[in-house]
């Protein structure tokens, strides 16, 4: 890896977003388009359309089109194995009816990309992006950062579809950050739309579907095979690929934050954005001066609204969690308790179940966003329901990003070679 490329990288960790970078590579991007009218194949965006029940399709955008020498220079310039891409891409901007975290009928959006090329009848990849706190950095929106790893998946010759998640994108309301169970209804929604989206233009997809995620999205597709290994969800797991994921909360993400595991910076940024979100879901707090500190409290949950762009958020936050927190919140943080302790645990049961499906939990030893620690309490719940998964060490050189960039291929040679063992379906 060139100086550049690990200059590039540490300028996405100290964002603290962790799958919101890849700027450089896309500084060639077309004007983005994601805001275009809504094609004709489907009519236009409306929550009075969400009467066709969860995962009914009310709107499909064209984004682009790339040969495969483009998908190259989107995936090449910065680390990642390119040797996978087969076929270009088309990529679509869906919006789809789903629930919001109370069970209420929503709407959101997502990224479909088709290869343009490949068999007629295609496997499908849940693709689910790490944490972003502008809409528009989720993987429909302008920005692209997040089109990374759908474009490898699907220039191999599979769908893809990755969900914006709630409140990002073109969905409306605040994004409700580290809440799985809205997560996994608007990813299973998001794949519903996608079927639907692939059938219309003309390639169809399997009921097979190919897990993946990065860091709050790894969360995201431990939890989501669950819901998929359902025999009623329609799909069928083949495969689970989830690349350092924030699995352990209680036992190893918030203990890394107090004991200098993640980076200050980081846990700045995971924090504020937990915490406001969180108190949406499970009141935390009556006033945000209960948690933060001046002149901190004042601002930290407008920050998050999703307007604001990453530098406005970091210049309004301190760089430790110690400046932050007021000395009892910091202390609730060290050793949670209460609303704090509940809400953690309700989003610590990802890998707490038995998939049928072959695992793989890819990650690095050398993360400081999201400890390795919480890769290893995942093996280790799955052991305990006789899972033996596959753990992919990449190294104590291998931070939060660049675990990314070795897995995500590593990931798309797996799934390619699943797909020859099973054969034609």
């Amino acid at each position: 890896m060139t100086t550049q490329q690990k200059h590039s990288n540490r300028q996405w960790l100290r964002r603290g977003a962790a799958a919101v970078a890849l700027a450089a590579v896309l500084g060639g991007l077309a004007a983005p388009v994601a805001f275009a009218a809504p094609d004709p194949v489907a009519g236009p965006a409306s929550a009075a359309t969400a009467q066709g029940g969860r995962g009914h399709l009310i709107s499909l955008t064209a984004l682009e089109r790339l040969a495969p020498a483009d998908v190259t220079d989107r995936l090449a310039p910065h680390g990642f194995d390119a040797s996978t891409v087969r076929y270009g891409v088309c990529a679509y901007r869906l919006t789809y009816a789903t629930v919001d975290p109370q069970g209420r009928p929503t709407t959101a959006t997502g990224l479909l990309v088709l290869p343009r090329g490949g068999p007629h009848r295609l496997d499908l990849v849940s693709d689910t992006h790490g944490t972003v706190a502008t809409r528009d950095d989720a993987p429909s929106g302008g920005a692209g950062y997040n089109r990374i790893t759908p474009y490898l998946h699907a220039s191999a010759g599979r769908a893809v579809a990755a969900p914006d998640y709630l409140g990002l994108g073109g969905g409306p309301g605040a994004h409700p950050y580290m809440d799985t169970r809205s997560s996994v209804t608007a990813s299973v929604d998001m794949l519903k739309a996608a079927r639907t989206a692939a059938d219309r233009l003309g390639r169809p997809v399997t009921r097979d579907v190919y897990a993946t995620g990065f860091s709050q999205g790894a969360q995201v597709a431990m939890a989501l095979g669950r819901e998929l290994s359902r025999p009623s969800s329609g799909f069928r797991l083949r495969a689970l690929a989830p690349v350092a994921g924030p699995y352990d909360l209680d036992g190893s993400e918030l203990p890394g934050i107090t004991d200098g595991r993640v980076d200050p910076h980081t846990a700045v940024f995971y924090l504020s954005y937990f915490l406001t979100a969180q108190n949406r879901l499970h009141p935390l707090y009556a006033d945000p001066a209960e948690v933060f500190r001046a002149p901190y409290a004042q601002a930290v949950e407008t920050l998050f609204d999703g307007s604001h762009g990453f530098e406005d958020i970091v210049a309004g936050l301190p760089t430790s969690p110690q400046e932050l927190l007021t000395p009892e919140w910091y202390e609730n943080v060290r050793a949670p308790r209460g609303a704090l302790q509940t809400a953690l645990k309700t989003n610590d049961d990802a890998c707490d179940w038995k998939p049928a499906a072959p695992v793989r939990l890819y990650a690095g030893s050398g993360d400081t966003d999201v400890p390795f620690a919480n890769t290893q309490a995942c093996a280790a719940d799955l052991a305990r329901h006789g899972v033996r998964a596959k753990v992919v060490d990449q190294g104590p050189d291998a931070d939060h990003v660049v675990s990314v960039i070795r897995s995500a291929p590593q990931a798309v040679r797996w799934f390619d070679s699943l797909g020859r063992e099973n054969g034609p379906r």
